[in-house]
This record gives C-alpha cells, sequence and structure tokens, in this order.
C-alpha cells in the first residue's frame, strides 16, 4: 500500500496463495480493472471469509479433479497446462465487505489474477456461500415465473436451479480461470488482449462451466444426480445472458460491463452458431418474447467450440480476434428485446442489482481492557447502512 512496487505485490500474492491452512481468509487490495475501461486500474476491495468446512468437503472434488478437466477440454492441446497443481477452493462464509466487494457483491472469487503465478504457485477460489443463498432467497419466483417459456423449464428450474447456480459458480471459478496457458512468448492478456482481457477472461471461464456441467463426469463424482443440473445451468445461462441482464441497462446505452458483456456475447454466439440446426428457438407468444432450448447436447458441442477459440485468443494474444468477438456480439443491446424486458420486469418490482447489509462486529471488552467477545449488530435497512458509511467514512474534501 505504500511503495506501489509490483514487485512487492508478486511476492505478496505468491504467498498469499500458498496461505491455505486455517479458519478465515481475506482478500484486500486493490485487485480487479473491471472498471477500468483500459483494463489496468485496480479498484480497491476487502472481503473477510470464514471457512465453511461441510460445503467445502463436499466441493473439494472439482478441485481434486482439475487435472482430469484440463486433459479432456476442447480446447487445443498447445493451450492445456499439462500439469494442473496448487488449486485451492474453499465455500465460505463473508463476515464482512467494503470497497468494490460492496454493497453489491461478487459470488465467486478467482485470485490471483497473475497468469505466471496460476502457473508456477496455483490459485485460490472460493464461493461466496452465504452471499448466493441471500441472492437466491431474495429474488424470489417472479422473473422465472415471467420468463422462463414453459412449465419444464419452471419446474426444472425449481427443482435444481439452486444447485445449478452454485455448481457453475465452482466450475467457473476453480476449473475456468485456472484452466489454459500462454503459448511461449506471448504477453499478457492485459497487454495483448488490451481492454477486451477482462470480459473475453470470464467469457473463457464461463465457457468451461458449461461445457462441464453437462457432462457425465460431474454424476460419476456425485456432484449432480440428473443431466436436469445442467439443463437448468444452460436456460438460466441463455435467459440471463439474452434478456434478464438488460435490466440493468438504461435505454439508448451499450454494455460495458465485463461480465455482462461476456454473457451477452456468449449467449448470441451460441444462439446465431445453433440457427442451422435450430439448437434454440426465439419464441413469441402474447406479445412476448422467450427461448427455448431444443438440444442440449448440441448446445454444449457449440459451447465447446467458442470456448476453443476464446482460449485460443488469449493463448496467442490474438487482439483483432477477441475484439470482433466481444463488439459485434457483446455490447450492442436489441432495444426491441430491451424495452421488453424492462416492461415485462417493472411490474415485479425486483430492482435489477442485489445490495447487502454488512454485519457491525462491536468489540465486547472486559473491566482489564481485553475483548472478551463480539457483538453482531446490524442496521435497520440498507438505506440505513449506506447513510453510516457516508458519514464515518467519506474522507474526500467537500470540493471534489
Amino acid at each position: 500500500y505504500k511503495t506501489g512496487d509490483l514487485v512487492k505485490w508478486d511476492e505478496y500474492n505468491i504467498a498469499w496463495v500458498q496461505a491455505t491452512d486455517g479458519d478465515i481468509d481475506y482478500i484486500n487490495s486493490f485487485i480487479e480493472v473491471y472498471h477500468d475501461p483500459k483494463g489496468y486500474k485496480g479498484s480497491y476491495e476487502s472481503v473477510i471469509q470464514i471457512t465453511d468446512f461441510d460445503a467445502s468437503k463436499r466441493m473439494k472434488t472439482v478441485a481434486d479433479n482439475a487435472q482430469w478437466f484440463e486433459t479432456h477440454s476442447p480446447i487445443l492441446d498447445a493451450h492445456k497446462k499439462k500439469d494442473v497443481s496448487g488449486i485451492s477452493y474453499k465455500v465460505v462464509t463473508v463476515a464482512g465487505e467494503a470497497g468494490a466487494a460492496s454493497p453489491a457483491s461478487a459470488i465467486g472469487v478467482n485470485l490471483p489474477n497473475a497468469d505466471w503465478i496460476r502457473a508456477d504457485y496455483g490459485s485460490k477460489s472460493v464461493s461466496l456461500g452465504n452471499i448466493i443463498d441471500a441472492g437466491n432467497k431474495a429474488d424470489g419466483p417472479g422473473l422465472l415465473n415471467e420468463f422462463a417459456h414453459d412449465y419444464e423449464e419452471k419446474e426444472r428450474a425449481r427443482k435444481y436451479g439452486e444447485v445449478a447456480a452454485k455448481l457453475h459458480t465452482a466450475l467457473h471459478e476453480v476449473i475456468g480461470h485456472a484452466s489454459g496457458q500462454l503459448e511461449e512468448g506471448v504477453a499478457t492478456p492485459a497487454e495483448t488482449l488490451k481492454n477486451y482481457s477482462s470480459p473475453l477472461e470470464e467469457a473463457r471461464a464461463d465457457l468451461v462451466a458449461l461445457y462441464y456441467i453437462m457432462d457425465p463426469k460431474l454424476m460419476q463424482l456425485g456432484l449432480t444426480e440428473s443431466q436436469e443440473v445442467g439443463k437448468a445451468a444452460y436456460d438460466q445461462f441463455m435467459r440471463n445472458g439474452l434478456m434478464l441482464q438488460l435490466r440493468r441497462i438504461e435505454p439508448g446505452k451499450n454494455i460495458e460491463q465485463a461480465h455482462m458483456r461476456n454473457r451477452q456475447m456468449v449467449a448470441s454466439w451460441a444462439l446465431e452458431r445453433g440457427q442451422a440446426e435450430n439448437v434454440i428457438s426465439k419464441i413469441s407468444r402474447d406479445g412476448k418474447t422467450y427461448l427455448e432450448i431444443n438440444d442440449y447436447e448440441k448446445l454444449r458441442v457449440i459451447f465447446g467450440e467458442l470456448l476453443r477459440e476464446v482460449q485460443r485468443i488469449k493463448s496467442q494474444g490474438d487482439y483483432e480476434a477477441g475484439k470482433n468477438l466481444i463488439e459485434t456480439y457483446g455490447v450492442k443491446v436489441d432495444p426491441q428485446i430491451h424495452a421488453e424486458v424492462l416492461r415485462r420486469s417493472k411490474s415485479l418490482n425486483i430492482p435489477p442489482y442485489s445490495g447487502f447489509i454488512n454485519p457491525r462486529l462491536v468489540p465486547v471488552v472486559g473491566a482489564d481492557g481485553e475483548i472478551t467477545d463480539i457483538r453482531v449488530e446490524y442496521p435497520g435497512n440498507f438505506m440505513e447502512q449506506m447513510l453510516e458509511y457516508a458519514q464515518k467514512y467519506s474522507f474526500l474534501p467537500d470540493y471534489n
């Protein structure tokens, strides 16, 4: 924090990724570059997390089989890691978040971002268990009932949607971000792919998750009970990528955020790629648009084809191909679909973003001045929390 020395930053990340023991861990620094159009300036974030040992044990299977996933990936052999090691994955309970991590929170994290540290020392992945659970409970069934095509899709989502979402996050963070390698002599994606590096990296991780969530291997490993889990994940991804996430965009605006560009790019490319074989249908009924996946296995093949190309772009530093993918499929919004999504969503009164309330951890001090306990308190509501933050932690001078 004092020097900004990148060598010290690398040393810190190596030490951090190797510290995997204990109940408590943290993420704390200027890390993600999603908010910088050039993809260089990191936003400050802080997450304090407590390991959920039971949930982590159930999902440890994903990390333990990372080499199998890498070996069987549809990407080019030259872009596969020969030895996948050092991957740590945990489900955690978040005790508090700050900076860019709050009040809108991620649901999963994979760090460090440096590809050479990942290759030589490994990576840490976490799923933020209590954040995911709270988000699922807050959304309710309104969006599903409004935008899902038919009874079968709705029932599949109700039965398998939560499991599908958690497994997608695990595969995205643990296998997706940790997979693949650059060709020898190719510079970092931040240098070669520039402002398209972040959306392409998120697309790569999502495509890994989408490709494998339909794989029978997951049933063999005891991670799913049926391929219906994978189908629920596909329904959810296409519905969100082509429609639901547009609730976050103002009319007439383009998509700017990296994760959103990724989702629209992947979904739009898959829709177009499968058009000749009617893999996905756009259905209009009573003035409303719905998506129907007609062939889940063919859609999986399509996701694999796009994964192969996105990994090639990263591994070879192909700026023009990466730019073409994002600009063609991930930026422009269909104004008619956008207007329809906003109209249909309005009556549901469900905000497009979720904000989370952080606990106040108040020390209880004994007569001798020693801390004897920690009392957990909460503000009365979200607005009270944000006003309290503004009063206590707004350090910028008024003239700014």
